[in-house]
């Protein structure tokens, strides 16, 4: 289950991550993974993409995100949010005090027993590092 911050390594091209992210897609083309996101991700991507494209001067960045995002469609799978998903986000929202956003996916990839992966440790998860863990959760430095 990819995070944001995962998929918007793909796009900087200096990304310390972006190999591992290139190899994650590589490997679900050829079937050897099943990388998921879920709608929550898919908008906070379209709402991230542009602006990084803008700032590295891409000329129709909307246009742009809008051909990732649908690129992206055909590299993962796309998994809806329901009520199950939905309360088990609000509960971890209560409890780790994350971002909304990221509590879906963590809450996503507990329900589909799937490994939540962010790009890297934030400062908001390192007070609560072993809490998170306990839920799966990877990032990709951990992936090398």
């Amino acid at each position: 289950m990819l995070d944001t911050s995962v998929l918007v390594e793909y796009i900087v091209k200096k990304s310390p991550y972006r190999g591992i992210v290139e190899k994650l897609f590589q490997g679900s083309t050829i079937g050897k993974y099943e990388l998921l996101i879920n709608y929550l991700t898919l908008s906070e991507t379209l709402y991230v993409v542009p602006r990084i494209y803008k700032a590295a001067g891409v000329s129709e960045p909307n246009e742009e995100a809008l051909n990732y995002i649908m690129w992206l469609k055909k590299k993962t799978k796309i998994i809806g949010i329901d009520e199950n998903i939905a309360l088990k986000a609000g509960e971890l929202k209560k409890k780790l005090r994350l971002s909304l956003p990221d509590c879906y996916v963590i809450a996503t990839a507990m329900t589909l027993n799937a490994i939540p992966l962010f790009r890297k440790i934030e400062k908001e998860m390192l007070s609560i590092e072993n809490m998170i863990r306990e839920l799966g959760v990877t990032f990709l430095n951990e992936l090398l």
